[in-house]
């Protein structure tokens, strides 16, 4: 039960109620809360047990909750029984909303119930061992928080598969170059194929820059002159290369850089325009390579530098078109039919799916500044970024670090293969929500938490006791 929770919780959870019932038509993936656990053991009486359930909701969203014996008072308990048994499961309507129960490997789904304490069960033979999902069936409530599961045969656990976690750090980001002058910068990438942690009991075949996606972020001053190495293992299987959009010159260095398995090239350019920049790989076919993963950002600083800030971060968008729908367990693979319709199953920051919520949040104080560093990796999907609870102060459009900044922008626009940086104070503690604000690719991924700590601050911000933890901002 503790890896299934695990694999939700990063999706929706920080999300007030209310605005979960604005999405509601948009979602339909596999999304929870992280209410409590509890493992029922039912008694078989002649190869049989019972369970019953009843629906609630709180601050933090919808969900199920046990009635009677060990699972008594329990959110979303984790039900057991022997294979083979037969299983009766109650539903109660606990508040009055329309609900249902679903055990889709069962090929189980109750009757809707609509009146406050109406009931209906299902009845079914669990016939197969495993660890498996309940949940309510309606659109959204699922992501809402109502699922749960079910183990047959004593399994436990999410029949998943597990990688290294490939996403990189947030505020893994080099110190600002400051007032100094040109000088001469070597940069070594290498490329790393392994796999990954795509979601909780899913993997994926990444192609990377120096094992993390995105690469490495690369900080540079206009006018340095720039020698960069790339190293491709003995043991890769393809060809790989890297395209700076901050190049002035062919292929954005991809020319110079198509590197086989066991092979080493470089280039030298010298930085002119200052900006914000995306690098991708630049082998054929360049949209399957990026959807692997491999895509950075390069940032060039006027002379002078970026004025100061408390806090900076680095986060990138990308999709991966796999063979297999979203939240599916085990192994995914790459479908280049998928890439070329360009129907993503997964648009995720940082590279995999809960990144940057309980794996790797951002975190701030009260007061202090923040500038992101936000690049769209694509391939194909361009991204309205935003960050749910706050307004930037300033974003630099385009990437143009030099231009005059828009002020008070709500949601800004980046192109695949763009970047921006936006720059905003926050003055109220809680949990904010990065987005891209097509809201419905909350659901493949496209989410990240922005965690602030402080003292209240009711003259900007006021909320009833408790309301304000739950809100998501």
């Amino acid at each position: 039960m503790k890896a299934l929770i695990a694999r939700y919780k990063s999706r929706l959870l920080a999300i007030p109620l209310a605005l979960l019932l604005v999405m509601t038509p948009l979602l339909s993936a596999c999304m929870t809360s992280s209410a409590s656990k509890a493992t029922s053991t039912p008694t078989p009486q002649g190869g049989s047990a019972e369970f019953t359930l009843k629906t609630g909701s709180d601050n933090e969203g919808l969900f199920f909750v046990g009635v009677g014996g060990e699972i008594d008072g329990v959110h979303n308990p984790a039900l057991t029984a022997a294979s083979g048994d037969t299983l009766k499961v109650t539903l109660v309507n606990g508040e009055g909303a329309e609900h249902n129960i679903s055990f889709p490997d069962f090929n189980t789904t109750s009757p809707n119930l609509v009146a406050k304490d109406s009931e209906t069960s299902v009845t079914f033979t669990a016939g197969k061992t495993g660890a498996f999902e309940y949940f309510c069936a309606l659109p959204g409530h699922k992501q809402a928080g109502m699922l749960g599961q079910l183990t047959v045969g004593g399994a436990g656990g999410s029949p998943g598969a597990t990688a290294d976690d490939i996403a990189r750090l947030p505020d893994d980001i080099p110190s600002p170059v400051g007032a100094r002058d040109p000088q001469n910068v070597r940069i070594d990438m290498g490329i790393v194929e392994k796999e990954g942690q795509l979601d909780e009991g899913t993997t994926y075949t990444y192609w990377t820059f120096d094992g993390t996606v995105p690469g490495p972020f690369v900080r540079v001053r206009e006018g340095d002159s720039v020698e960069l190495h790339l190293t491709n293992p003995a043991d890769s299987k393809t060809t790989h290369s890297i395209d700076l959009h901050a190049v002035n010159g062919p292929g954005g260095g991809a020319v110079a850089t198509q590197v086989a398995p066991g092979e080493e090239k470089m280039f030298t350019f010298t930085a002119l325009n200052p900006g914000i920049y995306v690098y991708h790989c630049a082998t054929p076919s360049v949209a399957h390579h990026i959807a692997q993963g491999m895509y950075g950002m390069i940032l060039v600083e006027p002379p002078g530098g970026l004025p100061p800030v408390d806090r900076e971060f680095y986060v990138a968008q990308g999709e991966m078109y796999t063979t297999r729908p979203f939240g599916t367990d085990g192994q995914q693979e790459a479908d280049q039919h998928a890439m070329m319709a360009e129907q993503a199953t997964h648009i995720v920051f940082n590279g995999a799916v809960g990144s940057l919520t309980t794996k790797h949040p951002l975190t701030a104080n009260v007061g202090e500044t923040v500038r992101i560093f936000f690049g769209d990796g694509g391939p194909n999907y361009t991204s309205s970024f935003h960050v749910i609870g706050e307004i930037f102060d300033r974003v630099y459009s385009e990437g143009s670090i030099t231009s005059e900044p828009l002020t008070n922008v709500q949601t800004t626009t980046v192109a695949p293969g763009g970047a921006t940086m936006v720059e905003f104070t926050v003055q109220v503690p809680g949990r904010y929500l990065l987005v891209d604000h097509a809201l419905s690719r909350i659901e493949e991924g496209a989410l990240g938490f922005l965690i602030v700590e402080g003292e209240p601050n009711p003259s900007v911000f006021d909320a009833p006791e408790g309301a304000a933890s739950s809100s998501g901002h």
